[in-house]
């Protein structure tokens, strides 16, 4: 346990205030943020349930401090030159995901990959709280990790969605790894991509020949990374047979233990051939926690996924309109697409990530279900660019509307019935929204508004 140490914790959010209640009645806590005060949600202060707490916000700094500890938020680059600084004084750098993983008395899954993390995280919750009690959901989806760690006892099982931000540094590796698909993203945060895959290896690197990885086979760069741990290897695949969990056919099989078809994948309620990816991966770690194969099946007959992710929010004269908010790069808008058969309507666009849109754009240029795009933020014109390259589009485009409101109007105006509607933007929201999460709630408010129009 960690007592009597001077502990600065760099960053603010939900993390930050994290850490500090956790670590902060037996230490000395100073807590760094980037952000003026005025900038700080005021809500994580009266979340903060320790007293005595210094603050440095913006670039106040003195040079005259010194730690016994760093806590490093997933947001804070660990060459952050006020850390860098102090860990020359003698501070030793470490972060919420790392004393998590040491002091853990329990079994860990983990969960990473470019998307579905939290999807899969969260089948993979209901799947086990079928069979089991102490089952524990944390990460990157929202509760943080050291919020759950006292409650937590030798029988307890918890799930992890980790992202490369708190994998980059991690030198431990979970029970079971699921490795979903693995692309490119938060290039504008990760030096280049080689960093990015660096990251996201630790979750298996750190691996016993005791431990699973559970690894995604229809992308290369996920199937690299059975090369890089010294656990049992399943794969799952939509595409081809694999010895973890695959889909044939109409069939979604799994071939741990003994052979057997899970389900009709056309019972799967989550739309998209990357969902289907995200049950496979999900149903790998209950057949080797030897869930029931009914409840498997109940689940994900009825899950209808997660806010934001490919969500339904609502059907207006025969048309269907779904907020897939969270997609920020070009990979997870091919998969939108690809979802549906039906004559579709894209909005894409925000702000920039660094990302490549030239298969994005290939896709758009080729997928005859295409009737209009929509075209929103600073990035743009940057994707018309890249379609014009990959030989154009013939159907409809709307290019930077104002608002949500005028974004939904303008689908609403091409849609017809049988069509559907879809969000799916490929890029960061900040340009016009706080986060991915105020962009579909506005799309979401603006679809139920179109519900009321005579």
């Amino acid at each position: 346990m960690i007592r009597s140490k001077k502990i600065a914790i760099f960053g603010f959010g939900k993390e930050g205030v994290s850490a500090a209640n956790y670590l902060g009645h037996r230490n000395q806590i100073t807590i760094f943020e980037k952000k003026q005060e005025t900038q700080i949600d005021k809500s994580l202060f009266k979340k903060l349930k320790v007293k005595g707490v210094n603050f440095y916000f913006g670039d106040s700094f003195d040079k005259n401090l010194e730690f016994d500890l760093i806590i490093r938020s997933p947001g804070v680059r660990p060459e952050n030159k006020y850390i860098l600084f102090l860990e020359r004084k003698g501070a030793k750098v470490t972060s919420s995901t790392k004393i998590f993983f040491l002091y853990c008395p329990c079994k860990i899954i983990g969960v990473t990959g470019t998307k579905g993390k939290g999807t899969t995280s969260t089948l993979i919750y209901k799947f086990l709280k079928t069979k089991y009690k102490d089952v524990f959901l944390a990460g990157n989806i929202g509760t943080p990790m050291l919020q759950i760690l006292p409650k937590l006892k030798k029988d307890s099982l918890v799930i992890l969605e980790l992202s490369s931000f708190q994998l980059i540094d991690l030198d431990f590796s979970p029970y079971i790894a699921v490795i979903l698909m693995i692309t490119t993203e938060h290039l504008d945060w990760h030096k280049d991509q080689k960093e990015y895959y660096r990251a996201k290896e630790s979750i298996v690197s750190h691996q016993t020949g005791s431990d699973y990885a559970i690894i995604n086979f229809d992308y290369e760069k996920s199937r690299q990374f059975a090369k890089k741990t010294k656990a049992h290897t399943y794969f799952f695949s939509t595409r081809a047979r694999t010895n973890g969990v695959y889909v044939e056919g109409d069939n979604l099989i799994s071939e741990i233990g003994q052979k057997e078809i899970i389900c009709k994948t056309s019972k799967i309620l989550l739309p998209g051939r990357h969902n289907l990816q995200n049950v496979a991966a999900a149903v790998c770690v209950a057949k080797i926690f030897d869930v029931n194969r009914s409840k498997t099946f109940k689940i994900v007959s009825t899950f209808k996924g997660l806010k934001h992710r490919l969500q339904l929010v609502g059907e207006i004269n025969g048309v269907k309109y779904y907020n897939d908010s969270f997609s920020t790069i070009p990979e997870t808008a091919v998969a939108a697409i690809e979802s549906f058969s039906q004559p579709k309507i894209l909005i894409l666009g925000g702000s920039s990530k660094n990302s490549d849109f030239s298969t994005l754009a290939k896709k758009i240029s080729k997928d005859k279900t295409l009737k209009a795009l929509i075209l929103i933020g600073s990035e743009a014109k940057t994707i018309k660019n890249a379609i014009i390259e990959a030989g154009g589009f013939q159907g409809n485009v709307i290019q930077n509307p104002k608002d949500m409101k005028e974004i939904v109007e303008s689908a609403a105006n091409f849609a017809s019935w049988g069509d559907v509607v879809i969000l799916s933007p490929a890029c960061a929201s900040f340009d016009m929204f706080k986060n991915y999460q105020d962009r579909g709630q506005k799309f979401t408010h603006e679809v139920q508004k179109l519900n009321k129009k005579p």
